[in-house]
C-alpha cells in the first residue's frame, strides 16, 4: 500500500460504487487483476484490501492472477444453457479448447440471453451466434463489428414530455399503471403501480434502477427489448424516476451483453441535458444480482448478496435511498401504456387471461425467440401459433414455463402461461422462459444442469443455499436418485434459504420427480 502522504484526501475519494467499473476497467487493460492492482484500488478507495479482494473474487467474470502469471489473450466463454447444450456446447467447447490459437482461456459459462441461436459464445467481446470454430476464430481475430448508433426514435420520450409539462400528472400515471395491470416483469409479478407507491411514500431522496441483469437459463426478452426498442425503455425508466421524484437512474447491465452497453452508452450520451442523470453500470456474472437487494449491494461495490429488506426501505436501498427497482420489460410497457391506455397491454388473452406478454421460447421449435403474445396461452398454442411448430422429428415431452426455477411440466399438462396458474403443478412462469424439450433430449440430464447451476451461482451467504445446492447436485449425479433425501433438501432450502434462488432451486428435481417418477428408479 503507497505511504500515508501519497494517499487522496477522504474528500477525493471515488465513490464506492466505481469500485466495480475500475477493476472490469483495469481487466479490460490488462487481461486479468493482478494483486497490486487490488491493493492499489483498496488504497484509492480508503478500504482494506481485504473488501476489494471479496469483491473482486466473488464475480465469475474478474479473472484473479498471479503477479507472475501471463493473462490469456482472452476469454471465450461458452454458454452451457440448456438450448445451448441441446446444440452441442459441449462438443464445441473441446473443439475451441483444441483449435484456438494465441492461448485464450475457455470457459464453461451461463446461459447468455442468445437462446434462440444457440450454441452461444462470448469471445472475448464479441457474441457469436450459432457459434463453431470458425466464427469464435473470426471474432477473436477481427473483434466487434463497426457500431453504429441506434436510429432516432421521432417519437422518443413524448410521454415524459407530457409528464413534465403537466399533461399527465403523478397520481393519473399512477392510476393508469393501476388500471393496465402492469406486473413486475422479472418474474415475481408484483404489481408495478402499487410498488410505485410504496418507493414515492418513502422520504427522499429517492433512486431508480433498472435491472437488465436477467440470468434464467432460456431468458433472452431484457436483451431483445434493449436491442430493439431501448430507447423506450429509458423513457419508462424516466418517466418512473419522474413519478417518484427521484434524483437519479442506474441502469444495471449483465456483463454478458457488451454490445448492448456499446448501444445505451450511445443512447444516454444523446439525451438531453437537464433531466435526470442515467447511470450505465456493468454486472460482473454473478446470477443472484438479478435479485433486486443483491442487485444493490452489487452498485454499492459489494458481493452480490441478497437483503433481508425491500430496497424501497431506506436502510436496505442504494446507498440508504428508497430505490424503486424494475425489470427491463416492465419499463418497456409503461409508456404505451401511458400513451394508448390499457389496451396495447391488456389485449386479447387466452384462456381466462388478459393482455399481452413477452415469452422468451428456445429449444425444440422451429421459430424461437421472443414473442409478444397474448397472455394465458397454452404450450401447444405457443409452439403452433408463434413458434413455427416443433423441429422436424421431434414431439414435444416436456418443457420448462420459467426456465430453470419453473420447474418442468409434462406435455399433457398444459396450464395457461400465466402468472398463478402453474403453482398447483410445482411450478411457475416467472420472466417466462420456455425451454420446449422433446422426446430426444435426456430429461435427467437436462435437470442436472440446471442443479448444477444453481450450485454455482449460490452467493453462499445462507447454509442451506450453498451446501443444499452442491449436495443436490451430488445425489442427481448418482445413477439411482435417493429422493427421500432429496426431498429433505428441498424442505430445508425451501423454509430457510434468505432469497428466491435457494427457495426455487428445488423445482428443478421436485417437479421432475412429480410428474416423471420413472426417472427415478
Amino acid at each position: 500500500m503507497p505511504p500515508r502522504d501519497q494517499l487522496p484526501p477522504r474528500d477525493q475519494l471515488p465513490p464506492r460504487d466505481q469500485l466495480i467499473e475500475h477493476l472490469h476497467r483495469l481487466q479490460d487493460r490488462h487481461g486479468g487483476l493482478y494483486p497490486r492492482h487490488l491493493t492499489r484500488l483498496a488504497a484509492e478507495f480508503r478500504l482494506a484490501p481485504s473488501e476489494v479482494w471479496e469483491t473482486a473474487s466473488f464475480y465469475a467474470h474478474f479473472r484473479l492472477l498471479r503477479e507472475d502469471e501471463a493473462a490469456p489473450s482472452a476469454t471465450v466463454r461458452v454458454c452451457h444453457g440448456p438450448s445451448c447444450s441441446m446444440r452441442g456446447a459441449g462438443r464445441l467447447h473441446a473443439e475451441l479448447q483444441d483449435g484456438l490459437e494465441r492461448s485464450p482461456a475457455v470457459v464453461e459459462a451461463p446461459c447468455m440471453g442468445l437462446c434462440d441461436h444457440a450454441p452461444a459464445v462470448l469471445a472475448g467481446k464479441v457474441p457469436v451466434r450459432r457459434a463453431d470454430l470458425a466464427t469464435v476464430r473470426d471474432a477473436l481475430d477481427h473483434g466487434p463489428p463497426p457500431f453504429s448508433p441506434p436510429p432516432a426514435d421521432a417519437a422518443a420520450h413524448d410521454v415524459l414530455a407530457r409528464c413534465r409539462d403537466g399533461r399527465l400528472s403523478r397520481d393519473e400515471v399512477l392510476n393508469r399503471l393501476d388500471d393496465a395491470g402492469l406486473r413486475g416483469m422479472g418474474g415475481a409479478g408484483f404489481p408495478t403501480g402499487r410498488k410505485w407507491r410504496m418507493v414515492a411514500a418513502q422520504p427522499g431522496p429517492r433512486l431508480v434502477v433498472v435491472n437488465a441483469d436477467e440470468g434464467e437459463p432460456g431468458t433472452l426478452k431484457d436483451r431483445y427489448f434493449l436491442d430493439t426498442a431501448p430507447q423506450r425503455v429509458v423513457e419508462g425508466a424516466l418517466i418512473a424516476a419522474w413519478t417518484i421524484q427521484a434524483e437519479a437512474v442506474t441502469i444495471y447491465l449483465r456483463d454478458e451483453y457488451p454490445d448492448l452497453h456499446q448501444r445505451l452508452t450511445a443512447l444516454l450520451a444523446g439525451l438531453p441535458d437537464g433531466g435526470v442523470p442515467v447511470h450505465l453500470r456493468r454486472g460482473a456474472g454473478a446470477y443472484i444480482c438479478g435479485e433486486e437487494s443483491a442487485l444493490i449491494e452489487s452498485l454499492e461495490g459489494k458481493r452480490g448478496l441478497p437483503r433481508q429488506r425491500p430496497p424501497y426501505v431506506a436502510e436496505a436501498g442504494l446507498f440508504g435511498r428508497p430505490t424503486l427497482v424494475n425489470n427491463v420489460e416492465t419499463l418497456y410497457w409503461v409508456p404505451a401504456l401511458l400513451d394508448e391506455g390499457p389496451g396495447p397491454f391488456h389485449g386479447q388473452g387466452r384462456n381466462g387471461q388478459s393482455g399481452l406478454r413477452s415469452y422468451s421460447v428456445s429449444g425444440r421449435v422451429k421459430s424461437p425467440g421472443v414473442k409478444i403474445a397474448p397472455n394465458g396461452l397454452t404450450i401447444t398454442e405457443l409452439i403452433d401459433e408463434f413458434c413455427g411448430g416443433m423441429e422436424d422429428g421431434h414431439r414435444l415431452a416436456a418443457y420448462l414455463p420459467g426456465g430453470a426455477s419453473g420447474g418442468f411440466l409434462p406435455a399433457h399438462l398444459q396450464p395457461p402461461l400465466a402468472f398463478g396458474t402453474i403453482e398447483d403443478h410445482g411450478g411457475f412462469i416467472g420472466s417466462a422462459a420456455v425451454i420446449v424439450l422433446s422426446q430426444h433430449d435426456d430429461l435427467r440430464a437436462v435437470a442436472l444442469g440446471l442443479a448444477r447451476f444453481f450450485a454455482h451461482e449460490s452467493c453462499g451467504q445462507c447454509t442451506p443455499c450453498r451446501l443444499g445446492t452442491v449436495r443436490a447436485a451430488e445425489l442427481m449425479e448418482a445413477p439411482h436418485w435417493d429422493v427421500d433425501r432429496l426431498d429433505d433438501l428441498a424442505h430445508v432450502m425451501r423454509q430457510a434459504s434468505i432469497c428466491g434462488l435457494g427457495q426455487a432451486a428445488p423445482n428443478v428435481w421436485q417437479s421432475l420427480l412429480r410428474h416423471f417418477p420413472e426417472i427415478a428408479p
